[in-house]
């Protein structure tokens, strides 16, 4: 769930950048005029499951994270007739009470009332004929700014050339090692101090880590001889990326879009870059296909989406690509040092409050120290404790 809302709140950034730069001004730091605009995020599938919309307003450039959007009323209607109903699960998060899938040859409407009675409803989407991935794999590159690294590419190919557009995420899953774990540690006694070494009770040595996508990948086989996607690039990741150093695993899923669905996503793409983003001409207003039954003046940011959907899964380890090879740097040079217990002068503690405040992990005992250090040699938190980067607990689908 984590990961769906980090996901989710990198799409609602982009989205909204887009919203507060939607002008012909010179791009200023500072917000000006602002609109406070509601945005749709809203794709369901033909996976059955309970189908997910996300709500919230657009937020000034200087502000955090978007403003979540609660207590709405969301459903969603087919041609036939039939309804599913949303309720809300977190603040901004709908989703719906019951399991559907979108089927092929039908129409799919939404529809939202805000807390404040106002309605709003989207055009009517119709669900594109799915595309399966045919694989996905790994090659070792050096792209286009010559950095040595591993690309992460799909093929796939429809026969029948009725479905052209193709949007991509990706969840990541990688093996975390701590290079300086010890099967003890710390902890302040409380006594002048005084810290005692204690057996570890919890297994922090290997856990995984986990990342997902926060960029819209776009591809169209539109203007190819034949409808195939070949050794397309969704993730690039850098050989000193501390991710692939033992193993890793991503899950790479395909939308099949419509052809407004894309286009959508394609301007979404172009007008939040720097380069759009930042010129002295910005576009204009990105219009989704939600609307106000109240207000036809009224903007609204965002899409309702019907997208069939095929997804897989990949494994390598770093061995694999980069054989014999020294690993890629940890993501801290795990420096070793040995506190003070008590500050010169006595005025403070110096080590249990390290230990206390979970910044450092214990190494060894310091033999015969000089005057200046302390009885303990230690290191980073996260260089004996992986769980700072990670969770301990394998997930379900992992292998070695």
């Amino acid at each position: 769930m984590k990961a769906i809302l980090e996901e989710k709140k990198s799409w609602l950034i982009i989205i909204t950048i887009v919203h507060m730069h939607s002008c012909v001004e010179p791009f200023d730091a500072k917000t000006g005029e602002f609109l406070s605009a509601l945005v749709v995020d809203a794709t369901i599938t033909d996976e059955q499951k309970n189908q997910q919309v996300f709500l919230s307003r657009t937020f000034k450039f200087e502000e955090e994270s978007p403003t979540a959007v609660t207590g709405a009323q969301i459903m969603v209607v087919d041609g036939m007739g039939n309804t599913f109903d949303f309720e809300e699960v977190s603040a901004g998060m709908y989703q719906s009470t019951a399991t559907f899938a979108a089927v092929p040859g039908r129409t799919y409407t939404l529809s939202i009332t805000t807390p404040d009675g106002k309605s709003y409803q989207s055009n009517a989407a119709q669900l594109p004929e799915p595309v399966a991935i045919d694989d996905v794999y790994a090659e070792r590159i050096v792209d286009d700014f010559g950095e040595d690294g591993i690309a992460i590419l799909v093929d796939s190919f429809d026969a029948t050339g009725n479905s052209q557009n193709f949007r991509y995420e990706y969840n990541e899953t990688y093996k975390i090692i701590a290079p300086e774990w010890n099967a003890f540690d710390l902890k302040s006694n409380g006594i002048d101090c005084g810290v005692d070494v204690i057996p570890k009770t919890v297994q922090n040595q290997v856990c995984f880590g986990n990342a997902v996508s926060n960029n819209i990948i776009l591809t169209s086989t539109a203007n190819f001889d034949e409808n195939r996607i070949s050794k397309f690039m969704v993730r690039f990741i850098n050989r000193n990326n501390y991710i692939i150093s033992h193993r890793y695993s991503i899950e790479v899923t395909q939308y099949t879009q419509s052809n407004e669905a894309f286009a959508f996503f394609d301007a979404l793409n172009e007008f939040s870059s720097a380069e759009s983003v930042f010129s002295e001409s910005q576009p204009g207003f990105l219009v989704g296909n939600v609307f106000s039954e109240d207000d036809p003046n009224e903007k609204i940011l965002g899409y309702f989406d019907v997208s069939s959907v095929s997804r897989k899964r990949f494994f390598f380890n770093y061995d694999d690509l980069y054989p014999g090879e020294p690993l890629p740097p940890y993501v801290n040079n795990c420096m070793e040092i040995a506190p003070k217990l008590i500050s010169q002068g006595g005025a403070r503690c110096v080590l249990s409050a390290m230990v206390e405040a979970n910044q450092v992990s214990y190494l060894n005992v310091n033999d015969d120290p000089p005057f200046e250090e302390g009885p303990y040699l230690v290191t980073a938190r996260e260089c004996g404790d992986c769980e700072v980067l990670g969770s301990n607990i394998q997930p379900s689908f992992w292998t070695e």
